[in-house]
C-alpha cells in the first residue's frame, strides 16, 4: 500500500510503501482503527472538474505557451488534477470579463442575431485545449446567470429580477440553441441547471425562481424544449445554490412522478455552511438523482488572501463530508484567476487554486491544489465510494474503490499534532503516522486487496 501525503509545515510531498500487519486483535490495533470495507458500496463518482469562466479562458490567453503547457498539464493530466468534467455561464457571470448575450435583441426563435462569438473568445480555445491534454472529451455543466435583460421583469441582467411569463418559452429556445452551438464548437454538454443561485438577487448577472417557477419551468418548457431539440442527453439539474435548502427545493420541486422523470439532480454550493446532512437526505429520499457540487471558492470578501492552509481545508473538508453524504461529482470554481482574483466585472474577486500574476509573469498552485488533487488524481471517473469507519474525528475520512479494483482513502489532519493509526482492510492492517497540517492518499492495489 502507498501513501502520498502533502505537508503543509515544509510544503513537501511525500510517497511511501506501508508495511503490511496481520490483524491479530492486538489492543493497539483496535483503539486507533479506521477501517475500510468494500463489500459496502454507495454512490457512485462521476468524476472532479474545475469551471471554465470568461474570467479563466481571459487570463490563459495571456500566459506564454510554455505556462500554457504548464497549467494544462497541471489541470487535466493524470499527474496533476486530471480533471474529466467542467462548468461554464450560457452568457456572462459575475467571473466574466463584462457583461454580454449572444442575443439580446427581442426576436423570436430562430434568434436571427445569436452570435457565439463573444461568449465562446475565451472559453472555447482553453476548453478546446484541455481535451487536448486529457486526450478525451471534458463533460461540461452548463449554468445560466441570467436571461438576456429584454426577457426579465426588472429589464437588467442585474438585481435578481425573473423571468417573464410570456417569455419562458423563448428563453427554454434561446438554452437549447446555446447548447447546439457549444456542441458544433466541439464541447459536451452533459448538465443543465435551471438557474445559478435563484434564490439570490445579486449586483452581477442573477435571476430569482421559486420552487413553482422553476417546475414550471422545466415541467412545460425546458424539458419539452430539449426533447425537440435533440438535446434529450443533457441531465436538468435543479436549484443550483446553498446546501441548507437544497432538500427543501428537492422536495417542493420533485413532487410527483412526472417531474421525477423529468429532473436529473440537484446542485448545490458551500457558501452557507457544511449542511452534509442536507446531501444525505437528498441521497436517501431520490436514489438515482445525481448529487453534483457545482460551486465553491474562497471569496476575499469573506477572507483574508493570507491562510493557504485554511483555505485548502475547506476544500478537503468539503470534499470528505459531500461524499460521505452522497455527492457524485465535485466542481471547483475558477481553474486560473490572476494576480487580484478576477477578472471580475463586479470587482467580487476571489481565491482560484492556480493564480497567474499578469505583471511577474509568475504562475503559481496554491496549497488548494494539493489538498484538491488527492482526490480527483486518485479517485477515478466511475469509482464507488466504500464503507468506512473511525476511531474519532480527529482524523477526516472518506475511501472509494476505482472501476480498476484500487481503493484509495483520503485522511486529513487539520490538527497540528501527528496522529499515529491503523488502517484495517479484509483482516489486514497496515501502521500509518498522520502527520500534522497535512493530508493523505492511502492506495490499495487491486492485488493487495484480494
Amino acid at each position: 500500500m502507498k501513501q502520498f501525503t502533502t505537508l503543509f509545515q515544509n510544503g513537501k510531498k511525500e510517497s511511501r510503501e506501508l508495511e503490511l500487519f496481520a490483524d491479530q486483535k492486538e489492543t493497539d490495533r483496535e483503539r486507533d482503527l479506521v477501517n475500510l470495507y468494500p463489500q459496502i458500496r454507495y454512490q457512485q463518482i462521476e468524476g472532479f472538474g474545475g469551471a471554465f469562466t470568461d474570467a479563466a479562458g481571459y487570463v490563459f490567453s495571456l500566459m506564454p505557451a510554455e505556462l500554457q503547457e504548464q497549467f494544462l498539464t497541471d489541470c487535466f493530466s493524470p499527474k496533476g488534477l486530471n480533471y474529466s468534467f467542467g462548468r461554464t455561464s450560457v452568457d456572462s457571470c459575475d467571473f466574466s470579463c463584462g457583461m454580454y448575450a449572444a442575443d439580446d435583441t427581442p426576436e423570436n426563435p430562430p434568434f436571427p442575431h445569436f452570435d457565439m462569438s463573444r461568449p465562446m473568445q475565451y472559453v472555447l480555445p482553453l476548453l478546446l485545449r484541455a481535451q487536448e491534454t486529457a486526450g478525451k472529451p471534458i463533460r461540461m455543466m452548463f449554468t445560466p446567470w441570467s436571461p438576456p435583460a429584454w426577457m426579465k421583469t426588472n429589464g437588467s441582467r442585474t438585481g435578481g429580477g425573473r423571468l417573464k411569463k410570456e417569455c419562458y418559452a423563448l428563453w427554454a429556445e434561446y438554452v437549447c440553441r446555446y447548447l447546439q452551438e457549444a456542441k458544433k464548437a466541439g464541447m459536451v454538454p452533459r448538465f443543465l441547471s435551471v438557474q445559478n443561485e435563484p434564490h439570490a438577487s445579486q449586483t452581477w448577472d442573477s435571476c430569482l425562481f421559486t420552487a413553482a417557477e422553476e417546475q414550471e419551468f422545466v415541467r412545460h418548457h425546458l424539458y419539452p424544449a430539449l426533447q425537440k431539440n435533440g438535446l434529450s442527453d443533457i441531465s436538468i439539474l435543479i436549484w443550483d445554490h446553498n446546501k441548507e435548502r437544497a432538500f427543501d427545493r428537492a422536495v417542493e420541486t420533485i413532487s410527483d412522478a412526472e417531474m421525477d422523470r423529468m429532473v436529473g439532480g440537484v446542485a448545490v454550493h458551500w457558501y452557507s455552511g457544511d449542511h452534509f446532512e442536507a446531501l444525505q437526505m437528498i441521497r436517501d429520499r431520490f436514489p438515482e438523482k445525481t448529487i453534483v457540487f457545482s460551486e465553491a471558492c474562497v471569496e476575499y470578501s469573506l477572507y483574508k488572501n493570507d491562510n493557504q492552509l485554511r483555505n485548502a481545508r475547506m476544500y478537503a473538508h468539503e470534499i470528505i463530508g459531500s461524499l460521505n453524504h452522497g455527492m457524485n461529482l465535485f466542481l471547483d470554481w475558477n481553474m486560473l484567476l490572476d494576480e487580484q482574483g478576477g477578472p471580475n466585472h463586479v470587482n467580487n474577486f476571489c481565491d482560484a487554486p492556480i493564480m497567474y500574476n499578469t505583471q511577474t509573469g509568475i504562475l503559481s498552485r496554491n496549497l488548494s491544489f494539493d489538498y484538491i488533487s488527492h482526490f480527483s488524481r486518485f479517485i477515478q471517473p466511475g469509482a464507488r465510494r466504500i464503507g468506512m469507519s473511525r476511531f474519532g474525528d480527529c482524523l477526516e475520512v472518506t475511501a472509494a474503490q476505482n472501476p480498476d479494483g484500487s481503493i484509495c482513502s483520503v485522511v486529513m489532519n487539520p490538527g497540528s499534532e501527528p496522529i499515529p493509526f491503523f488502517l484495517r482492510l479484509n483482516g489486514r492492517v497496515w501502521p500509518a503516522l498522520q502527520p500534522g497540517n497535512s493530508i493523505s492518499t492511502y492506495v490499495f492495489s487491486s492485488r493487495e486487496i484480494e
